[in-house]
């Protein structure tokens, strides 16, 4: 019950910090790779917020989700996809300091590598790449942190259009940043629970 208890705890700050560091890198009109980048073009181009399309985009993830990683880890991600969504809407009614886009993008990729790690160790997602990433370090023993990075880095450089080369460069950095937290703060304990993937293949466990 405690170790429940202290992983639902986990997961919310990780929620928390990864929609303030996503708030952060709007506030300075930077962007992230990933579901998370494409929520935040469209919250750009359209008056949709970022919660509410972050949520939309990764309906198609979370079928996925539910044929290759299980009913349960897909409804946690689920309930952690449409919390970061909430939380990030709420967020628009707090000031964020304007600083130095660098700056920003620095602390943005602090506050997603960490917050993105605690999710993940948890035994739930973010959605999106996160599903990918996980599957694939899972299955086939790719570090989720270079998984994310790779995706995150081709997301991210289509939106030289939109917000130019130097703030896309310098979302790069939040993106590197953020990247190698989230391979560095893996969860090396022994697994607790196995997630049940479908047809002819093994069980893989959670990180």
């Amino acid at each position: 019950m405690e170790t429940k208890l202290y992983k639902i705890l986990m997961i919310i700050l990780g929620l928390f910090l990864t929609a303030a560091g996503i708030k952060l890198l709007n506030v300075h009109s930077l962007t992230f790779g990933g579901t998370a980048g494409i929520a935040t073009l469209g919250s750009f181009m359209s008056e949709w917020s970022w919660g509410v399309l972050f949520l939309v985009v990764n309906l198609p993830f979370f079928i996925l989700s539910i044929k290759k990683l299980g009913w349960a880890f897909s409804i946690s991600t689920f309930l952690c996809i449409m919390l970061i969504s909430v939380l990030s809407d709420l967020m628009d009614f707090i000031q964020f300091p304007h600083i130095a886009p660098v700056f920003a993008a620095v602390a943005a990729g602090i506050l997603i590598g960490i917050g993105v790690s605690f999710v993940l160790n948890s035994g739930a997602s973010l959605g999106g790449i996160h599903i990918l990433a996980l599957y694939l370090e899972q299955k086939s023993e790719i570090n989720r942190g270079v998984s994310l990075f790779v995706t995150d880095f081709i997301i991210v450089s289509s939106a030289v259009v939109m917000f130019g080369f130097k703030n896309a460069l310098i979302s790069i950095i939040a993106i590197t940043i953020a990247s190698y937290l989230t391979g560095k703060l893996r969860n090396t304990a022994k697994p607790l629970t196995t997630v049940y993937v479908p047809a002819d293949s093994e069980p893989i466990r959670n990180n």
